[in-house]
Parts: C-alpha cells; sequence; structure tokens
C-alpha cells in the first residue's frame, strides 16, 4: 500500500512541477521577446535593456532549474534530493512574499527598485494595474502550485525511498528470496572434494 502511495505521490509532483516548470518557459519566452522589441526601438541607443527583463528572464531560468531538481528528487525519492528541492521552493517563495508585502505595505516602493529611464518600467506597471484580476489569480496559482509541491516533497519525504535489495554477495541472501531457485530441495548436492564416480 505504502508502495503505491509513494508512486501516486511521485507522480503527482512530477505533475505539479510541470505546471511550474511551463510558467518558467514562459517567463523566459517573453523575457527573449522584450529584449528583441527593445533592440528593435533602440537600436541606434546605447541603453541596454532594462533591469526588469532581466530580472524575469532570471526568474524563469530559476524556476526552470527548480522543477529539474523537483522532477530529481520525485523521481528518486531520495531525502538530500528532497531537502534540496525544499529549500529552493521556500528560499522562492520567501522572496516572493517579501517583494509582495513592499508593494503592498510601502507607499514608496518605486524608489526600492532601480531606476528605469526608457519608461517601459511605467508601461509594465500601467498594464498590471489595467489587467489587475487577471495578474492577482496568475500569481494565487503560482504560489499555490509551489505550496502545493512543498506539501508533497515533505509528504514523500515522510513515506522514504523505495526499499530496494542489494546483494552484493553470495552470502547475503538466502535462497527463499530468490525466486529462480525456490525448487532446489530435489537439487543433489555436491561436496567439494569428493571422488566423482563414473569417469575416468
Amino acid at each position: 500500500m505504502s508502495r503505491m502511495l509513494r508512486s501516486c505521490i511521485q507522480s503527482l509532483l512530477k505533475l505539479v512541477n510541470s505546471f511550474l516548470a511551463m510558467f518558467g518557459i514562459a517567463m523566459i519566452l517573453y523575457a527573449i521577446w522584450m529584449i528583441r522589441a527593445w533592440n528593435r526601438e533602440m537600436e541606434d541607443s546605447d541603453y541596454p535593456a532594462p533591469w526588469f527583463i532581466y530580472t524575469m528572464l532570471g526568474l524563469g531560468v530559476t524556476l526552470c532549474v527548480i522543477t529539474c531538481s523537483g522532477h530529481i528528487a520525485a523521481e528518486t525519492a531520495n531525502g538530500c534530493c528532497l531537502y534540496c528541492y525544499l529549500v529552493f521552493v521556500v528560499f522562492l517563495l520567501m522572496l516572493e512574499g517579501a517583494v509582495t508585502m513592499d508593494v503592498f505595505l510601502n507607499r514608496n516602493w518605486e524608489e526600492d527598485f532601480p531606476k528605469d529611464p526608457s519608461g517601459n518600467f511605467n508601461e509594465f506597471k500601467n498594464f498590471i494595474k489595467e489587467n489587475f484580476d487577471m495578474c492577482k489569480w496568475v500569481g494565487l496559482c503560482i504560489v499555490s502550485i509551489q505550496g502545493l509541491c512543498t506539501v508533497l516533497a515533505l509528504i514523500l519525504n515522510g513515506l522514504g525511498p523505495h526499499q530496494q535489495r542489494h546483494y552484493d554477495s553470495d552470502d547475503d541472501y538466502t535462497l527463499e528470496e530468490v525466486p529462480l531457485l525456490r525448487n532446489y530441495g530435489n537439487q543433489p548436492t555436491f561436496v567439494v572434494g569428493a571422488p566423482v564416480y563414473g569417469t575416468r
């Protein structure tokens, strides 16, 4: 029963991680599209791309790395891999929570971020204000998925790894544990050093 439960939790963790991976890939693609649009508009200017584009690209790559570690942790069900994965997810949740609290509690939150001389950050901020309900639900979905990943990883860690038998030598197992040698009662026994009759 525990083996079937462990397999279900592993499959669920992989599935939930896949949603995070899709969101990370979407962030990477959106950041690349913004960098290309920025380079088209500002090809004669020496301005570098705005900081929030590289931040979005970095967050997308970080999400993809975390989901890869989550897939490895779910497949192996190893305690060390699961703890590393949990540390990554909890750290990301804490970072998201800190930014959210700064935006909601600090009225001058824009001063905490680097200046954007291009004005694209203001356009991005206006887009979020106009589509606040959609952005709120997307953010809540991402946080919920990360929380579900944390719970599933904790459950999988509590169930422990698969119990596997390792046979390093012939002395580590009895004949009852090996299914191919169950009919050993009718086999003749041989004694080392005994004479063999019938041969010359």
